[in-house]
């Protein structure tokens, strides 16, 4: 909203006496009222408001967004050239906005446990970065939720950020940025969604003694969409045959993680969270957990109608997906069931012998105490919630390796910020080179990761899942 009309607003309901306080107010530390001039034009301007979001003509609903619109507009930035941008809050709560996956000092990181200055409410601040590394990485808001299912996460505060490096070599016809999104969050006692998708694995951290307390309250969701429309709402993608397709996903949910494919097409992956993978894989569909992104490129060659969309019957049909038209079709859309193939990440990897050996290795153990937090559960990592003190403290230069051993019947995506790590084996299968910045560990299982120590400055570690993270699910890194 410009600054002049919410200026007129403002007048009418305080009076001109009241609005100049509540100017002076807000212009504590760096942030400057949204009332008052901005020293010069920045790069990018979020305005962090009330938005609706049309996902199907019945369907009509109220959230909070950027700019107008939920997912908000797609960034996009050279790499390491510096970017001036105004976040502008215009609701009653203060915000923070991440900046998912760059390397990025913590004062403009966007967490409150990290240093980073709240936007208040009805406030501007301008942060400065550069960005980078390239590849697609993705801002959110990442202000705590806890029972409020109307705060963080659970809003339409997401929107993809694209780093061009300026090599691009532009093989493809099309670009598309398709987020994953799940709306109208609720409480629930019962969690009947299969999407974690590692059930069938070894189950190497599962304890020999289940702790059978009945579980607190998860939060769950009927409601999807890509992007801002329900399936079969809003405009098919339209293809002709020959194209090539560059498809950005988002995993983009606050709730879950998803499996999506194209139906009567592969999908050759070629990127994971933005950073090219050592060995391309051609697959029928792909696992997306919260927070991560997958970069494909699809051929399109099979003339015909057809859904993109989550695999799961019952969450496609209550809006994840997005119809797929070929120039010159006329019948209805088709799906076909993929192959249930496990999804594996060590199949993009190089040879385990590529990568050096850490220097040092941290041990972390996740489990959930059923009940813990009152109505919901509590989330421990080595047997404590958050906060951790100075528990894990990291020297500069130094090579570590983490082994997260997940002691819980939950997939959880796992984000360590402001650092990219290797993955170097999932269930013990070992792997290298493949750089991400979230990664799920298994049900029951383990994964283990290898970053160097080369961001100093708080560091925050965490579950992508909003609820555990709100309730324990998240530790501080140091460094000395």
């Amino acid at each position: 909203m410009p600054g002049n009309s919410l200026n007129r607003r403002k007048l009418l309901q305080l009076g001109s006496a009241a609005l100049a306080q509540a100017a002076l107010t807000r212009l504590a530390g760096d942030a400057q009222a949204i009332l008052a001039p901005a020293p010069e034009k920045a790069d990018y301007t979020l305005h962090i408001a009330p938005v609706t979001v049309e996902l199907d003509r019945s369907h009509i609903l109220s959230t909070i967004g950027y700019n107008g619109t939920a997912p908000g507009p797609v960034l996009r930035m050279r790499e390491g050239r510096p970017v001036t941008i105004d976040v502008m809050n215009a609701t009653d709560t203060p915000e923070l906005v991440h900046w998912h996956g760059m390397l990025i000092p913590p004062e403009v990181d966007g967490t409150e446990e990290e240093g980073t200055p709240l936007v208040e409410p009805h406030s501007r601040r301008r942060f400065q970065l550069t960005p980078g590394p390239a590849g697609s990485r993705w801002y959110h808001s990442h202000a705590m939720a806890m029972d409020d299912l109307h705060k963080g996460a659970y809003t339409g505060q997401f929107g993809f950020v694209y780093v061009d490096s300026g090599n691009d070599p532009g093989q493809y016809d099309q670009e598309l940025f398709l987020a994953l999104r799940d709306w109208e969050p609720f409480f629930t006692a019962t969690m009947d969604d299969e999407d974690d998708d590692t059930h069938q694995g070894p189950l190497l951290e599962k304890p020999a003694v289940l702790n059978t307390d009945p579980d607190g309250l998860e939060v769950g969701s009927m409601t999807y969409s890509i992007n801002d429309k329900a399936l079969g709402s809003g405009d098919p993608i339209r293809v002709r045959q020959g194209q090539r397709l560059l498809i950005h996903f988002l995993n983009a949910s606050a709730i879950e993680n998803r499996r999506i494919a194209l139906a009567g097409h592969k999908m050759k992956v070629i990127a994971l969270d933005g950073n090219p993978v050592p060995v391309p894989q051609t697959l029928d569909s792909i696992f997306i957990g919260a927070g991560e992104r997958i970069d494909v490129i699809v051929e399109m060659n099979n003339p015909g109608i057809w859904i993109l969309g989550g695999t799961e019957k019952p969450i496609r049909e209550s809006g994840l997906g997005v119809v797929v038209e070929y120039a010159g079709q006329h019948q209805q859309p088709q799906w076909i069931d993929p192959p249930k193939t496990p999804w594996d990440y060590t199949i993009f990897g190089a040879p385990y012998a590529a990568a050096p050996a850490p220097e040092q290795t941290i041990e972390l153990i996740f489990e959930k105490i059923p009940g813990g937090a009152g109505k919901f559960n509590l989330w421990l990592v080595n047997g404590k919630p958050y906060p951790h003190e100075r528990e894990f403290v990291l020297e500069r230069g130094v090579r570590y390796r983490l082994v997260m051993r997940n002691r819980t019947d939950d997939a959880h995506p796992m984000h360590l910020h402001r650092h990219l790590w290797e993955l170097r084996s999932v269930n013990d299968k070992p792997t290298a080179g493949i750089i991400k910045d979230t990664v799920v560990i298994p049900y029951y299982g383990r994964a283990v990761v290898d970053f160097t120590a080369n961001q100093p400055g708080l560091a925050l570690f965490h579950c992508h899942i909003q609820q555990h993270m709100d309730y324990g699910f998240k530790a501080l890194f140091r460094y000395a």
